[in-house]
């Protein structure tokens, strides 16, 4: 095919690549060592190369030849042969855990820089063009947060905001949003924008020892948006799973009867509203979108009923006949929230307070606080995205993977949310990452561009590829084929070439 020319700069992707070092094999999927990979696009041409992040983590296990740091599916031991002081010390100190810095969720920008992400409270600076690793950040240092997420937002003024959980400081478990600023002036060259990182606010957790896990918020113009649900880490479990030799993971639990909270911040005030808005029980990963029109917040998520999905993907359940064997009992459902931040205070109990169209209804219970229902859009998507552009604003397009009853992802589409209406792209044997939207350079509609994913296939016999659909019409525009074993990603993002520090910098 051919690429439009105005497609120049990288296709960076992470996810898992290696799951087994020496005799040792980690559990669960999402435990593999980090996988950069990336496609650049240059003159009508595309490069591939890929290289595994030099980690501490990375180093020490293939140094020892066997897993020797621990991952959220997998718990490592030290060596057997260690006295029992050694061992006794090691038990204690795991109560707060050293986390992994196997960053291999996500790529976030700060400033002119990059860096491998993951769950904890380490991010990796690394090379986009040559893909390697830089030096290691701790986030620990600059914030009081154990865990962060790894989909961080981008404000106009190219601020990262991110958010985090303090698990210990001071015996209040709360959620932290925070805010790293893109550069930092001259004078302070040496300075990482790091030091320069302040926290917006933090929301005290509803319970001192289960604090809620989140892979993702929102925000509008004007606030944050964070749910709070019933999917959550018990504190004292994590604390003792070591010594009781169980893995982390085993110490989430969803708690089906409990309600799903929701919470707005005002960027402004650093206040949040005081009116109490919940949901039924769900378990979310990833948000779409989120913006308000007339004293409404409206936010977009995926959601689903139970917490099945995190199960799939423990190495024991991926086997060759994994995608007739493996059904998600939930299937991820694409939901819409109307939250009216204005309302008449003497509303009737029991009544709808959404003044805007919508199926999605906002109930005033006896206590004043409000029960929301969301309005469902679609079925079978996950990892969303959309054209950035229009992040935290009104708009039409997602961009997803489509699974059906099965976790991978066997097409890609383009959802309307406003008329409904799907466009998809598939193949036998075509298993596609996450899609990323890359506007052209004089678009002027929302769609105007290109869309990318790697394309994995689950016949050995054919070459994986990369895929370049025009975004408008999803008609093909051109695949570049890659001699290699090419892996499932998680998630990543296409850096233009303008934002890439030449080579001699």
């Amino acid at each position: 095919g051919q690429l439009p020319t105005w497609l120049q700069g990288i296709l960076l992707r992470n996810g898992p690549g290696m799951h087994r070092i020496g005799d040792t094999q980690y559990n669960h999927w999402f435990d593999g060592l980090a996988l950069l990979h990336s496609f650049t696009f240059k003159n009508g041409e595309v490069y591939y190369r890929s290289k595994y992040l030099r980690s501490d983590t990375y180093n020490c296990n293939i140094e020892a030849n066997r897993i020797v740091v621990s991952e959220f599916g997998t718990m490592a031991y030290p060596d057997p042969c260690k006295n029992i002081f050694a061992k006794a010390f090691s038990y204690l100190s795991h109560t707060i855990p050293e986390f992994t810095d196997n960053c291999l969720i996500n790529i976030m920008k700060t400033g002119d820089d990059f860096y491998a992400t993951s769950e904890t409270n380490f991010i990796r600076k690394i090379n986009p063009q040559t893909l390697e690793t830089l030096e290691k950040v701790d986030y620990s240092k600059y914030v009081a947060v154990n865990v962060s997420t790894s989909h961080p937002h981008y404000d106009s003024a190219g601020n990262v905001l991110n958010m985090g959980t303090s698990i210990v400081d001071k015996g209040k478990t709360k959620y932290i949003l925070f805010k790293i600023p893109p550069s930092v002036t001259e004078k302070e060259k040496k300075k990482t924008c790091f030091k320069h990182l302040e926290v917006v606010c933090s929301i005290p957790s509803r319970s001192l020892l289960h604090p809620s896990y989140y892979h993702s918020f929102g925000i509008t113009e004007n606030y944050i948006v964070f749910i709070e649900q019933p999917f959550k880490l018990d504190i004292v479990k994590m604390a003792t799973a070591y010594i009781r030799g169980v893995n982390w993971a085993s110490c989430l639990a969803y708690h089906k009867e409990d309600k799903t909270w929701f919470h707005f911040v005002d960027k402004k005030t650093k206040k949040e509203v005081s009116t109490k808005f919940y949901t039924d029980a769900m378990v979310l990963f990833h948000h779409i979108n989120a913006y308000e029109e007339d004293g409404h917040i409206i936010f977009d998520i995926i959601a689903y009923t139970d917490n099945s999905l995190y199960d799939m993907f423990y190495l024991k359940n991926l086997t060759k006949d994994f995608e007739e064997k493996n059904k998600l009992t939930s299937i991820p459902t694409c939901k819409r929230f109307v939250v009216p931040l204005q309302y008449d205070k003497d509303a009737e109990v029991g009544s709808n307070l959404v003044t805007i169209p919508t199926a999605a209804t906002a109930v005033k219970e006896k206590d004043g606080s409000v029960y929301c229902q969301p309005e469902k859009l679609c079925e079978g998507i996950e990892l969303p995205r959309i054209n950035y552009d229009y992040n935290s604003k009104k708009y039409k397009y997602v961009f997803a993977t489509e699974v059906q009853w099965s976790p991978v992802p066997t097409k890609i589409a383009k959802f309307n949310v406003q008329t409904k209406e799907m466009l998809h792209w598939g193949e036998d044997h075509c298993w596609p990452s996450e899609p990323i939207f890359v506007p052209s350079p004089d678009a002027s509609e929302e769609d105007d561009g290109v869309v990318l994913t790697c394309v994995v296939m689950s016949d050995p016999k054919q070459a994986p590829f990369l895929l370049v659909l025009d975004a408008k019409t999803f008609k093909e525009l051109g695949r570049a084929t890659v001699d290699v074993e090419l892996h499932l990603d998680l998630h990543g993002m296409f850096i233009p070439e303008k934002d890439l520090k030449s080579e001699t910098e």
